[in-house]
């Protein structure tokens, strides 16, 4: 049957089954998921593919010409300049760190956070997110949390300017994104809150920094060949420097009661634990697991009394 006789529907079904036989041959194991995204953006569909009436004519064009370059293991969301991010559209661009779906767990432990304080999502909240990369959790924060104030930082320049039009986007107004390099050194660290963080405290601090250890290389090409190393390893043998700094960071501008949630390698939840245990300023400091159950993210809660 020519593509002249094919219904809508037929032509998008034969696409779909097209991009994920291929996307599966080039050893993606999201195949399905990805075909679905590219039949849909080169369709011009918006989110659903169910009512389409007419399709574009350069639409079996447009699909094989992501999949060309998603075979060669380029990530999607560079090829197709967006991601999606909890309930956002997140754009994306090369040189900066690519959102990833298992971090938006930490906005779900922000909102259990904000009911268990007895608040609701549509309260005042001052909020920090290190180590910002393309604004995501930042912009995340925005959208799902209307009253918040929200300040982001990344030492990539060409990544503070996409976060600011992410987390304008998503929150106008309502974000002071700044381009900093995060102190190592306990005593840099207070010369950073008192440059770049003025108003303080802040009840919630999110990050997900660069965490990977020196000698383990990214095995995935999509990782290892497109995000900049800088936003990968954390510093040090362990990759423990930056988000050792991130806990102190959140440590010195956190209320009591406020909270830290920070993304690690599977392999560093004992770690994180027992730096967030040695600041002596957080309290029920423990790991919370992906949805695949592998450890994830430190949860630390501001002591009310803390240590000099």
């Amino acid at each position: 049957m020519t593509r002249g006789r094919l219904s809508v529907s037929q032509r998008v079904a034969l696409a779909r089954r097209n991009a994920c036989s291929r996307l599966h041959a080039a050893g993606i194991d999201s195949a399905e998921a990805e075909a679905r995204l590219i039949v849909t953006h080169a369709a011009r569909a918006g989110t659903s593919l169910v009512l389409l009436d007419k399709l574009p004519e350069t639409f079996e064009a447009d699909v094989d010409a992501v999949l060309t370059r998603r075979e060669k293991r380029e990530p999607l969301q560079l090829i197709l300049g967006e991601a999606p991010f909890r309930r956002l559209t997140l754009e994306t661009a090369r040189g900066v760190f690519l959102p990833r779906p298992e971090t938006e767990l930490a906005l779900d432990i922000a909102h259990t956070w904000v009911h268990d304080e007895g608040q609701q999502a549509s309260d005042p909240l001052r909020a920090l997110d290190a180590c910002t990369g393309s604004g995501t959790l930042a912009a995340a924060l925005l959208d799902e949390f209307p009253a918040a104030h929200v300040s982001a930082f990344d030492v990539n320049e060409r990544a503070v300017e996409l976060a600011q039009r992410n987390c304008e986007a998503a929150g106008p107004g309502r974000s002071d994104v700044f381009c900093a390099e995060l102190p190592t050194e306990k005593k840099e660290l207070d010369n950073f809150v008192r440059a770049y963080i003025p108003e303080r405290p802040l009840d919630l601090v999110l990050a997900n920094p660069p965490y990977i250890p020196a000698r383990e290389i990214p095995s995935d090409p999509e990782v290892r060949d497109y995000d900049p190393h800088e936003a990968l390893f954390g510093g040090g043998e362990s990759g423990l420097d930056v988000p050792g700094a991130v806990i102190e960071l959140a440590a010195r501008l956190l209320r009591p009661g406020g909270l830290l949630v920070m993304e690690h390698d599977e392999s560093q939840g004992d770690a994180t634990r027992a730096l967030a245990g040695a600041t002596g300023n957080f309290e029920m400091i423990r790991t919370a697991c992906d949805l695949t159950g592998r450890d994830r993210f430190l949860v630390a809660h501001r002591a009310p009394q803390v240590r000099e």
